[in-house]
């Protein structure tokens, strides 16, 4: 393939580059995976209705997050096992973000610990919570503390495992179960074969602890053994133990959202985990317009994010920023942290170029007035017949 030129290439590059097996984790859904699916066509639906004769012969795409600048409203998602897509996938993940001045967020299920990353990354940091069970909660939220992380995000999706079907066929799991047919997949992919044998199958590294119980644990997390008892009364002993700001992942409504932030959350995360979990929920982008009007904090949005264009669309409906998840994973499988790095050039070119066409030159000023949907459609044709009938 001549140089990647969007998102689907580099998704290609690393196809090509990972055995079935890794790859199949990194992209596959639960169920049908129709949720995947869903989380792109509603992005589809949406068309831009630009303004003419603006002057775009300057665009800005800095804005500001709980009072922080960023380069772009981008943050790079919490995601596990990174290591095992590219050799210490967390800090090339941390250091490109940190190169384009955008937070990276690191999951419980990392492969570098919470206090290596610390120690690799330039930006800022934000820690992602599993609550497997409250004491190792509260592990890790103080050691992210201590390490200087800036920013808490509760996951709140996954109280038990989403049925995800090709990891079921391909027996995918931590530690990695060698089958003939594992060991034939390996050796048609020589690149990645070659640097697991290097350096080593990655592990969890946050439970690679003396103060925890190292393979048991690592087994609850990776079938999603959580404590599927925390609720909302459970949020304040978090509020509490976390002086910073607070992030609340997986909500899909938004009254949900609104309890969030009466008990204390500094801000929302739209999100049905990237299609993973619950195949027939609803794409957190159609929750985006009703939560940002009725929530004064700011609501964040991932899943099925693939173009700078679906940034765009997202920002103009009200999310303060994106996270991308598998769209950096694609650069990171493919060519380690160059690749997540050209994924983010690429993303905030798209995003400049979108802003030049549809004749807005800031990004903090993007609004729905930028967009057409069904919905505008359906409204404007219930004026129209309105006006007839009135006229008649």
């Amino acid at each position: 393939m001549s140089k990647p030129v969007n998102i689907a290439d580099f998704r290609a590059l690393a196809k090509k580059r990972l055995p079935k097996i890794v790859f199949d984790y990194l992209e596959g859904g639960a169920e049908d995976e129709l949720g995947l699916k869903h989380n792109r066509d509603v992005y589809h639906a949406v068309r831009f209705q630009p303004r003419r004769l603006v002057d775009v012969s300057q665009r800005n795409l800095q804005t500001s997050l709980f009072g922080k600048p960023i380069t772009a409203p981008l943050v790079i998602a919490p995601t596990g096992l990174n290591g095992i897509f590219w050799h210490d996938g967390d800090l090339a993940l941390a250091r490109a973000a940190g190169k384009f001045g955008i937070p990276f967020a690191l999951s419980t299920a990392s492969t570098a610990s919470i206090e290596r990353v610390a120690k690799a990354a330039t930006g800022e940091l934000w820690f992602q919570l599993y609550v497997v069970h409250r004491k190792l909660a509260e592990l890790l939220v103080k050691r992210a503390l201590n390490a200087g992380y800036t920013t808490l995000i509760l996951t709140t999706d996954v109280g038990v495992n989403g049925k995800r079907e090709r990891d079921m066929r391909n027996g995918f799991g931590m530690p990695m179960q060698y089958s003939l047919r594992t060991i034939l997949d390996g050796a048609l992919h020589p690149r990645w074969s070659f640097d697991l044998v290097r350096h080593g199958m990655p592990q969890l590294a946050n439970f690679a602890s003396a103060d925890v119980k190292d393979t048991e644990l690592q087994a609850a997390l990776m079938s999603r053994q959580m404590d599927a008892s925390f609720a909302w009364e459970d949020l304040q002993w978090l509020r509490d133990l976390w002086p910073h700001k607070l992030l609340i992942k997986g909500i899909s409504r938004a009254d949900d959202a609104q309890r969030c932030i009466a008990l204390g959350a500094d801000g929302v995360i739209l999100s049905n985990h990237g299609g993973r979990q619950l195949d027939s929920a609803i794409a957190p982008f159609e929750a985006l317009g009703e939560t940002a009007s009725r929530v004064a904090a700011p609501v964040l949005i991932d899943s099925g994010i693939r173009r700078g264009s679906d940034v765009v669309k997202a920002v103009a409906t009200g999310a303060k920023a994106v996270l991308l998840g598998r769209a950096t994973l694609y650069g990171l499988a493919a060519h380690g942290e160059q690749g997540v790095e050209s994924v983010l050039s690429i993303m905030k070119s798209e995003i400049d170029t979108t802003l030049a066409q549809i004749g807005c030159a800031d990004i903090n000023r993007l609004s729905r007035d930028y967009l057409w949907t069904h919905a505008s459609i359906e409204k404007t044709t219930l004026r129209t017949n309105t006006h007839a009938c009135i006229e008649s």
